[in-house]
């Protein structure tokens, strides 16, 4: 089939579609690929065995085919025509795929809270925004969707945070800062080595001139030793990696997964599940089971984690246990990123396969 007759779906266009019961997606990868890493509800068909198995393909469906990076859903949507079968390529693959967004915008506390989707690698960040001013909370390298998010708003991002050093993806952090002329805050508690000015417990952003409308950051050590979340008035926490919808931070990525369990337990003691049941939860990542819909936040009420999560109940022996029994394969090329956020090593090669593959930031 000629290039230009193979139709391509965008990323976009994909996520603004996962919901819809005519679309069809087949992975056409090799299943060990698949258990690493795909997309929610996608069927695995590899290649090699399409031609055998096309009487699983619908034929009253959208079909999409998907792979690592567009040339095996090509072959494939190509096996599809001479069979009759119209399909389409998930264009770009799943390297595509892991740089798609879409947001959710709603208000809390007063402010406007946009939450940006990183759908493929299960990365979320954060424009917090009211009158004239915006925080960005943890963004990733692809700067034009914060800034296009400001400008629509007629805000200037006036700070840029993490909360904490990133080892799944590279943080736009100190580049957003810099594009903008925003100030960079993160904890010194995580060793970045480059100019940034240094969070304290407590110390808060004035959003809106004479109303107290406040982003606050507040230390939680355990995930990373810099682990902060930011609290927007008595309304929203971003938990950063310290507590997400399914499960909490892995304690393992610096080597002393014990000793961070144990601050990891006293933080979410101490610190987090002290606060109101109503108070909503941002966190930085959600993983495979979390169900993400259109136009709806990732995000959940504290209370209900509280109930749901059961690792939260644990006493702080069984939880360290529990952590260290339960903590999987790390993020692909961690150490890498690990370096390349802290400032000590400089990005080389392709982005997109440094950040190939899922978060992997949850204990299992």
């Amino acid at each position: 089939m000629p290039e230009k007759l193979i139709s391509p779906m965008s990323g976009e266009e994909l996520a603004a579609r996962l919901d819809d019961p005519l679309l069809c997606l087949i992975d056409v990868r090799e299943p060990d690929e698949v258990a690493a890493w795909q997309i929610p509800g996608a069927h695995n068909i590899p290649l090699a065995s399409l031609a055998a198995r096309v009487d699983e393909v619908p034929l009253d469906k959208d079909v999409v085919l998907v792979c690592a990076k567009g040339m095996r859903a090509r072959e494939g949507v190509e096996l599809l025509a001479h069979r009759g079968i119209a399909s389409r390529v998930l264009e770009g693959g799943m390297g595509a795929w892991g740089s798609t967004y879409d947001h959710v915008t709603d208000d809390f506390a007063g402010a406007t809270v946009v939450q940006l989707r990183r759908r493929g690698k299960g990365c979320l960040s954060y424009v917090v925004g009211a009158g004239l001013r915006a925080v960005v909370i943890d963004p990733s390298r692809e700067l034009p969707q914060y800034i296009d998010v400001a400008r629509a708003h007629g805000w200037t991002i006036t700070h840029v945070l993490d909360t904490h050093l990133h080892a799944d993806h590279l943080s736009g952090a100190r580049e957003l800062a810099a594009a903008t002329g925003a100030a960079l805050w993160l904890n010194p508690a995580d060793h970045f080595h480059f100019d940034f000015e240094p969070l304290a417990d407590g110390k808060s952003i004035e959003l809106k001139p004479g109303v107290d409308l406040r982003v606050s950051s507040v230390s939680v050590p355990g995930h990373t030793e810099g682990s902060t979340m930011y609290q927007l008035g008595k309304k929203a926490i971003f938990t950063g990696d310290t507590l997400f919808l399914e499960s909490v931070g892995r304690p393992d990525l610096a080597d002393q997964a014990e000793a961070f369990a144990h601050h990891l337990f006293k933080s979410l003691h101490e610190r987090v599940l002290p606060l109101s049941d109503e108070i909503t939860v941002f966190p930085a990542h959600f993983g495979p089971g979390v169900a993400v819909h259109t136009g709806q936040f990732v995000a959940s009420a504290l209370g209900t984690l509280r109930h749901n999560l059961a690792p939260l109940a644990l006493n702080e022996h069984d939880f360290v246990d529990w952590a260290i029994a339960n903590v999987k394969d790390r993020p692909g090329n961690y150490q890498k990123i690990v370096q390349i956020n802290e400032g000590d090593a400089e990005i080389s090669g392709d982005v997109e396969e440094l950040e190939m593959g899922p978060n992997r930031c949850a204990i299992a």
